[in-house]
Order: structure tokens, then sequence, then C-alpha cells
């Protein structure tokens, strides 16, 4: 009896767990597909650009991920609900926010949740796979930043993690979270719901108080003094 109790427990863990990976990615790739539509717009591009940017960037960061640790085809492209959420995102973005001429702060706000969700269900499912601890931080890191860049780089501008915000260091501060729930057997629910948080609490605070890591110029004056 004992056995079968603890076997139901393990299942129930392990289906909870893989129902909160499917959760996060897909909440996280409309948050995120949110924040390349918007980006899309506010660059002047058309509607299939729109779309693009916002399939991108809610979804280049999870193939990425998906591709290391072996779990082929990745989902963006085995499930369409991965593409749906993105071509909602786009088209709903697109009348709606036509013809505003600002999106900056919409396009962060949502930008800084894709982050947070996308690093926690990263790091989950890397976990899943068996992955190192280590490197399923870093993967979970890698999938919160990995559409951001390239969504960027796809309109000519600087991705963000490169300019010096606070903004790979809040996705690995929520992967870390995730790997101290998972090495400690704690329950994922709150886990998650805390490392979320954190991570966007840290880019809320990037975005609001201007909070940066050193740059190159800061450096290089720091050298001539």
């Amino acid at each position: 009896m004992a056995v079968g109790i603890s076997l139901m427990d393990v299942s129930g863990n392990i289906l909870l767990t893989a129902t909160l990976i499917k959760a996060l990615d897909l909440v996280g790739t409309f948050v995120f597909a949110i924040s390349g539509a918007a980006l899309g717009v506010r660059n002047r591009l058309d509607i299939f650009g729109v779309a693009v940017l916002a399939f991108v960037a809610g979804n280049a960061g999870g193939m990425m991920r998906d591709v290391l640790i072996g779990a082929v085809p990745p989902a963006a492209i085995e499930d369409w609900r991965y593409v749906g959420v993105s071509i909602l995102a786009a088209v709903m973005i697109f009348w709606w926010f036509h013809g505003v001429r600002s999106l900056s702060g919409a396009i962060l706000l949502f930008d800084a949740a894709g982050l947070a969700m996308f690093a926690v269900s990263g790091t989950q499912k890397a976990l899943a796979y068996g992955i190192n601890p280590l490197f399923a931080a870093l993967l979970g890191m890698l999938t919160g930043i990995g559409g951001g860049m390239i969504r960027d780089v796809l309109v000519n501008d600087v991705p963000i993690v490169m300019r010096g915000d606070v903004y790979a260091l809040a996705a690995l501060a929520a992967a870390v979270i995730v790997v101290a729930g998972h090495a400690f057997r704690l329950d994922p629910t709150p886990t998650t719901a805390a490392a979320v948080m954190l991570c966007f609490l840290i880019r809320l605070g990037a975005i609001r108080r201007g909070w940066n890591l050193p740059r190159t110029n800061d450096l290089g004056e720091s050298i001539k003094r």
C-alpha cells in the first residue's frame, strides 16, 4: 500500500509538472508573441510581418531549448496551439494598437511577463528531461531570452540582453529558484509562482528604476580616469 501511494504521488507530481510546463509555455508564447506583434506595429510592418515577428518572439527560445535537450520535433511546430496563440496575438495587436504611435511601455511589460514564464518553463522542461541542474538553469535563461533576441535583430535593433539591462540575470534568477525547488523536492506550484514573480519584479525594477549592468562606455571612462 505504501509503495502504491508513493507511486501515485510520483506520477501525480510528474503530471502536475507536465501540466505546468505546457500552461506556462502557451501563456508565455502568447505574451511574448504580443511583445513581438507590438514591436512589429511600432516598426510599421504589414500584417504578415507582424505575424512573423509574433511567432518568432513567442517560439524561437522554446524551439532552441527543445532542440538542445532532444525534445524533437520542437513543441512549437508539433502542437498547433503554439502557432494558434501566436497568430491570435498578432491579429489582436495589429488591429487593437493600429495607429498608436508609442508602444514602448506595452512592449516592455509584455516582454517582462514572457521572460518570466519562459525562463521557468524552460528550466522545468530541461529538468524533466534529466538535464544537469546547472545547465537546466542556463537553458531556462536561453528559453527566456532567445525569442526576444531574434525578434529585436529582425527589426534591426540591438537585443535588450546586449544593452546592459538586467534582463538575462532576471531570467537566470527565476531559473535558479526552479532548480532549488527541484533539488529540495518542493511543491512545483508555489515554486513556479515565486520564480515567475521574482523574474517579473526584477525586470519591472530594471525598467522603472533604470537598473543596468556595467557597459563598455562606463568601463572605458573609468579607465581614462
